[in-house]
């Protein structure tokens, strides 16, 4: 009697908790999966406006053949090569030098150094176009030492080199609380223990600091790149894909694609898949390359 007592209480407790997990998976479907069904099902019509048919794989056929997609997918590429490893580094080197129990106003240099990533996109965008514009700072600079001036936006890897240096501003910051807080999970003691046995400041970044920090590390690392090759905001409100297209996203041209020129939401569907696909392969060797559980 007892045993089935006990039985009964923990299928109730477990009852009750499927009915509170139930709410938050029925949203899940609801706001993401549902979408990602629909959008590929968008994506096996062929048509402009709302004249849609289904037409099979064409658009992922038209992918392969298109150009524009390939510079843009380049270009996600570069910007995913060059900046992540870059911001990512420096979030490190930061992260390691404010959690030092002795440097003084620890508070303000860490809310200076995150405050860009409080910043709106669209607003630190247009800041930093003002910034690199040719009677802009940087210029105006350049030509104070008696260097010649760069015309910026008139050059595709200047063009490029700005929206890189526009994403380590902003992000870097981001990543380093991250980072923080990993290394304030860290006991100090640890890192006293290897001064004592004279380890070097390079020694204990390598063997101590990024060892401990590997799961943090890979979560970044991720992040970072889903969110590169998602980006859009920068490549828009920055340089507008120019100078021509060479500066242009993935989702940027899935933007221009659906609402800016002749609506063909079929295709722009197609490339939003392979994006998904995309972004879900990284992760999944990130996660494989990383974590060795």
């Amino acid at each position: 009697m007892q045993k089935k007592r006990k039985m009964t209480l923990e299928r109730r407790h477990n009852l009750t908790g499927w009915a509170f997990l139930s709410i938050g998976v029925v949203l899940i479907c609801w706001t993401s999966f549902y979408p990602m069904i629909q959008a590929f099902i968008l994506s096996l019509k062929s048509g402009l406006g709302v004249n849609l048919k289904f037409n099979g794989f064409s658009n992922y056929a038209r992918i392969l053949k298109d150009p524009t997609f390939k510079g843009t997918l380049f270009n996600t590429f570069f910007y995913l090569i060059i900046q992540v490893p870059i911001m990512l580094t420096l979030a490190l080197i930061l992260a390691s030098i404010l959690n030092n129990k002795d440097l003084r106003f620890k508070g303000l240099w860490r809310t200076c150094i995150f405050l860009p990533c409080a910043t709106s996109l669209v607003s630190y965008s247009m800041i930093f176009r003002s910034l690199f514009a040719n009677d802009g700072f940087v210029n105006t600079v350049l030509r104070a030492v008696g260097a010649t001036p760069i015309m910026w936006f008139s050059n595709a890897w200047t063009a490029r080199a700005v929206i890189i240096i526009a994403l380590i501003w902003r992000w870097t910051g981001y990543n380093m609380v991250f980072y923080l807080s990993g290394l304030q999970n860290i006991e100090y003691s640890v890192y006293e223990a290897a001064r004592i046995d004279g380890a070097s400041p390079r020694q204990i970044l390598f063997k101590i600091t990024i060892p401990l920090l590997k799961p943090t590390i890979l979560l970044t690392t991720i992040t970072s790149t889903n969110g590169t090759l998602q980006l859009f905001d920068e490549s828009l409100n920055l340089t507008n894909g120019g100078p021509g297209k060479s500066t242009m996203t993935m989702s940027h041209y899935i933007y221009n694609t659906s609402f800016v020129q002749s609506p063909n939401f079929g295709y722009a569907a197609a490339m939003s898949i392979v994006i998904l696909v995309m972004v879900a392969v990284l992760a999944l060797i990130q996660m494989k390359v990383g974590d060795e559980r």
